[in-house]
């Protein structure tokens, strides 16, 4: 029986990597292969680990910065390894130790583009999506009247909702654009805004509160809510809503938007990254064009980031940090779902039809397991 080694944010916490690995290792071990899962910073439990239960494979969740605890550490001890990358922004170091590796996951076919801009060749790079679990995330109207009572949003208003770390960073401030530009044509909705106690939140926050004035949309239409939430509140607050707003400005991925979909909801979003593989245009949701790109010349690097000391980085050719979706495309999405109850449920049914066949946990296990065996040869 194949062992393999998952190291994430372990025990388990409401924590998107840490979940990305819980679901990996419930769908390995549903699969046959016998599995332990570890915290990636536990050097003392990583190496018993590696002595007495002899991993074939170690798996790490995480991103280029994580190399010194998924790669280096394992490599050390004689461990094959397979990290499953996530996004950053840009990768900044570990450029060699990484091209040296016989296998790189990356949770989308951008990731990987964005690891090929950086310097690496990328023959070493497969992409697989992240999985959620059904039992969880699926359509259901069970708590859908409490919440939007909750909440005061009505029968006959559009519950829109958007879910981050903060939510600029997913798009918010451009869809209050697109809802500044409907007034007059779109008023019957509130917008749930969930956020985690961040800097980051609050910092963005001030400036979502002085844009929601400059547009002069009512305040009382934006309702926040600041938590850490398990994945059984997140999926009942995206059954409550009827559009799932997220024109992320970075996304290598969109879990939530996966989950969005799994529970019957149409997405709105941008056509890049991570959500134009995860969402079918017109099918699923609306992925709208790029305004502009935001593109920086240098950029800081730091000691974390396993750089001597902090110093500033000139790029040759000016990299891009975030995108901007198109405003005017935004607005004629919201509308478009907004004023057609029967597009949303069609659209609806077909999302979540379209996350149970493609990324139920289970499926992307499987497709994990088959690039590990391919890759290392072991049955």
């Amino acid at each position: 029986m194949k062992k393999i080694l998952v190291l994430y944010p372990y025990p388990l916490e409401n924590d998107g990597l840490s979940i990305q690995g819980y679901y990996l290792a419930k769908g390995l071990e549903e699969l046959g292969v016998q599995v332990k899962s570890c915290d990636r910073g536990d050097y003392e439990r990583k190496e018993k680990l590696y002595g007495e239960f002899k991993p074939d494979v170690v798996i790490g969740i995480g991103f280029w910065g994580d190399t010194p605890d998924l790669i280096l550490h394992p490599l050390k001890f004689g461990m094959k390894v397979a990290p499953w990358f996530n996004a950053d922004g840009w990768v900044a170091n570990y450029h060699e130790t990484l091209e040296r590796l016989p296998l790189i996951i990356a949770t989308s076919n951008w990731v990987k583009s964005t690891y090929i801009r950086d310097g690496l060749s990328g023959n070493n790079i497969e992409f697989c999506g992240i999985g959620f679990d059904p039992e969880i995330f699926y359509p259901t109207n069970e708590d859908r009247d409490n919440i939007r009572k909750q909440f005061g949003i009505k029968d006959y208003e559009i519950m829109l909702f958007t879910a981050g770390g903060d939510v600029t960073s997913k798009g918010a401030q451009e869809i209050f654009k697109a809802l500044g530009k409907l007034k007059g044509k779109f008023d019957n909705w509130k917008y749930v805004l969930k956020t985690f106690p961040s800097f980051s939140a609050d910092d963005h926050g001030r400036f979502e509160k002085e844009l929601i004035s400059e547009l002069g949309l009512d305040k009382d239409k934006f309702i926040y809510i600041s938590d850490s939430y398990p994945p059984k509140k997140m999926a009942s607050l995206l059954n409550a809503c009827d559009i799932y707003c997220a024109p992320s400005r970075l996304e290598g991925f969109g879990m939530i938007q996966l989950e969005a979909q799994a529970c019957g909801k149409p997405v709105i979003s941008i056509n890049v990254g991570g959500p134009k593989e995860i969402i079918s245009h017109g099918k699923t949701g609306y992925l709208v064009d790029i305004e502009h790109e935001i593109k920086l010349e240098s950029e800081w690097v730091y000691e974390h980031m396993g750089f001597d000391k902090k110093k500033r980085i000139h790029f040759p050719i000016p990299k891009t940090f975030a995108y901007r979706a198109n405003i005017d495309q935004l607005a004629d999405c919201l509308l478009k779902l907004a004023k057609d109850t029967s597009l949303r449920d069609s659209m609806g049914l077909e999302a979540a039809k379209h996350a149970l066949e493609n990324f139920h946990y289970k499926v992307i296990a499987a497709k994990i397991n088959n690039i590990i065996e391919e890759k290392y040869g072991y049955s």
